[in-house]
């Protein structure tokens, strides 16, 4: 195409996303801001005061940030040692019983249309190299990946800092207004950016943005209101 701008096209007018920083930033950031809200609205429903809310609060947002990230960096690791305890079992299989895995990786290449002379090619080169052997098997047969523990890491990392900003969001209206006027503000504050979490994810993914908005804002309102229903019902006591 004349004039067309492969290389622009490619890295600014339609560029690739990395899934995995996406999927955390979302994580991170709602699950911060359900678990967060859904904390100080049920203080809020059982005592009026501020400063217990705000500790309240504070507490569960620097506990929920760790944790997350914690989460993060531990199941990262854990998929990590799968995938090693899986390619070391398939590195055994081809020893033991090589022709029942050559013929997986026939089934494999069978199924995405390939046959013949050109399906008995494929097989014998990949089955040539155990290395490749073995890699296609855990991608194509298991959909295992490698997983490094600098990309845990950063996964962490990502999650608890967008946990920490997510549950600091429902707090800023209680340190400027009257806990009355506070709460339902907090919770349209909450359901506003938990829209703008959902529509952001489906515009760098896949899916309708106003509708994963209003998915996701809808969920994560109606899980927060569990708190306040548990506040409501157990008030704080106010005598002696």
């Amino acid at each position: 195409m004349s004039g067309f701008d492969e290389r622009g096209h490619h890295e600014s007018t339609d560029p690739h996303h990395r899934a995995q920083w996406i999927a955390d930033v979302v994580l991170g950031g709602q699950d911060g801001l359900v678990n967060v809200l859904g904390v100080i609205l049920g203080v809020a429903a059982a005592t009026g005061s501020a400063r217990i809310i705000l500790v309240a609060g504070l507490s569960a947002a620097f506990a929920e940030s760790v944790s997350m990230a914690a989460v993060a960096y531990t199941s990262t690791l854990a998929k990590g040692d799968l995938y090693k305890a899986e390619r070391a079992r398939e590195y055994r299989y081809i020893e033991a019983v090589p022709r029942l895995e050559r013929a997986e990786i026939r089934e494999i290449y069978a199924r995405k249309g390939f046959s013949g002379a050109l399906l008995d090619r494929i097989v014998e080169t990949i089955t040539r190299d155990k290395d490749v052997w073995v890699a296609v098997m855990m991608s194509e047969e298991h959909g295992l990946t490698d997983v490094d523990r600098r990309g845990g890491a950063r996964s962490a990392a990502v999650v608890g800092v967008s946990s920490i900003v997510g549950s600091l969001f429902p707090l800023i209206p209680f340190l400027v207004l009257r806990v009355s006027l506070a709460a339902p503000v907090s919770v349209l504050a909450a359901a506003l950016m938990l829209f703008a979490f959902g529509a952001y994810k489906a515009k760098v993914t896949v899916g309708r943005p106003l509708r994963s908005g209003l998915e996701l804002a809808s969920i994560g309102t109606a899980s927060a209101m569990v708190g306040y229903a548990v506040g409501a019902l157990l008030p704080a006591p106010t005598g002696p």
